[in-house]
């Protein structure tokens, strides 16, 4: 009975193993016969005169032993040599020299052989397991999966996916309006993979601007098709984001495609955030142009602009201040980490205001198109026109030295006594 039932043990630890999944045939095949040679070489010193071959399909196996035959009185090592008497035994035409190749049955090792070789593949197959687990989800980093919460504890939450892939939710990964039950779904962005002592843990997050552009990417067709591509995303999770968008396309609006009409498809987006306001505006190279819109819906009246330093001083009329500033100062904030500038607000003087001019005063002696240009770098008034170099307004706005001079001249005039 006993060694039935120690073949019964094995038969169901082929099974187990035949059942995991992730584990290719081949990887299978060669674990399960290098820990059946690893009990073998333990129990008789080694295994080269053993030929186990594995059924994978079947989940079962067999052990052939090869010795070979000697005197009765010549036996030295009963594993590798067998006398003349007993092969006669298994066939009367056997002779000295020859090699006898019988099966064996592992279960009549014994009960501790048996043993050893289901720790052996227990141990073989967890680091499978592990191995599988990490190699799969580093290639998944910045995707977004879906799981169920299992454990809450303080600093964490522990979920389970469908393959009951234990993923945790650090508190930091999680917005701060967030809120979950066991057993509640839970969507977030795969943001890393730590892999300790070969003990894999994901981490996820719904604070990253990754998971913010996964969201766009399955609620807006155009930039899952590649027709709109997401340049640049800002995120203060669970308050508000920005998001600059480019269209490749000039029919399509990437603005109104990733709103969508009535704002149908950032709602989605929205309620999935914890009712974070997103601001999508329009990408350009144009680094004043997108400082302008980066600080919407503020409107400004000019920007002096420290490449070097990666610094913009921004100078608006002062019923905008506040609105560029934003609540708690989060717009400006906002408009600096998208825009990769640090932005100093500037109000204009009443005086400032009194004596300047608007561009578009100056429509009958300046080109429309020319004032356009000036508007783009952030010129508004003559005053801003007048306060940037020569040299810098014709590389800034793409103007000719002739036009700049032209349009100097006529601003200059303006301000003479």
């Amino acid at each position: 009975m006993a060694k039935k039932a120690e073949t019964i043990s094995l038969v169901d630890t082929f099974s187990e193993f035949k059942e995991l999944k992730n584990i290719d045939r081949p990887t299978m095949v060669s674990v399960l016969e290098e820990s059946f040679r690893n009990v073998l070489a333990k129990m008789f010193g080694t295994d080269e005169n053993y030929d186990v071959i594995i059924n994978p399909d079947k989940g079962d196996f067999e052990i052939w032993r090869n010795r070979q035959i000697v005197e009765d009185d010549a036996l030295e090592d009963e594993n590798m040599q067998i006398t003349l008497t007993e092969a006669h035994k298994i066939d009367p035409d056997f002779e000295i020299g020859e090699e006898v190749t019988d099966e064996v049955h592992f279960a009549d090792f014994g009960r501790r052989a048996v043993l050893n070789l289901r720790q052996t593949l227990a141990s073989k197959i967890l680091e499978l397991q592990k191995d599988s687990l990490y190699n799969r989800f580093i290639e998944r980093i910045g995707q977004i999966v879906s799981a169920e919460v299992y454990q809450i504890w303080k600093k964490e939450i522990l979920l389970l996916d469908d393959e009951n892939n234990e993923m945790l939710l650090p508190k930091t990964e999680q917005i701060p309006s967030d809120f979950f039950r066991k057993g509640e779904s839970v969507r977030a962005v795969v943001e890393r993979v730590e892999n300790k002592s070969n003990n894999p843990k994901i981490i996820l997050s719904r604070t990253s601007p990754v998971f913010l552009e996964r969201l766009f990417e399955l609620e807006v067709p155009e930039i899952h098709e590649g027709l709109i591509l997401i340049r640049k995303v800002a995120r203060i999770p669970g308050e508000r984001a920005k998001v600059a968008v480019e269209s490749y396309d000039e029919r399509i609006d990437p603005v109104g495609a990733c709103v969508g009409v009535k704002g149908a498809r950032i709602h989605g987006i929205v309620r999935e955030l914890r009712n974070e306001n997103i601001d999508v505006i329009n990408y350009t190279s144009n680094i004043n142009l997108f400082i302008q819109r980066s600080l919407s819906p503020a409107k400004i009246s000019s920007i002096r602009l420290d490449e070097a330093n990666k610094k913009a001083e921004v100078f608006l009329k002062p019923e905008e201040v506040s609105l560029a500033i934003g609540k708690g100062g989060m717009n400006i904030k906002l408009a600096s980490m998208l825009t990769g500038y640090t932005i100093d607000v500037f109000r204009e003087t009443d005086e400032m205001e009194d004596d300047d001019i608007y561009l578009d005063e100056f429509k009958d002696e300046i080109d429309e198109w020319v004032i356009d240009a000036l508007k783009k770098i952030g010129c508004d008034t003559a005053r801003n026109v007048l306060a940037i170099p020569r040299d810098e307004l014709i590389e800034k706005a793409d103007l000719e030295e002739n036009t700049v001079d032209e349009v100097l001249k006529i601003l200059k005039y303006e301000f003479e006594e």
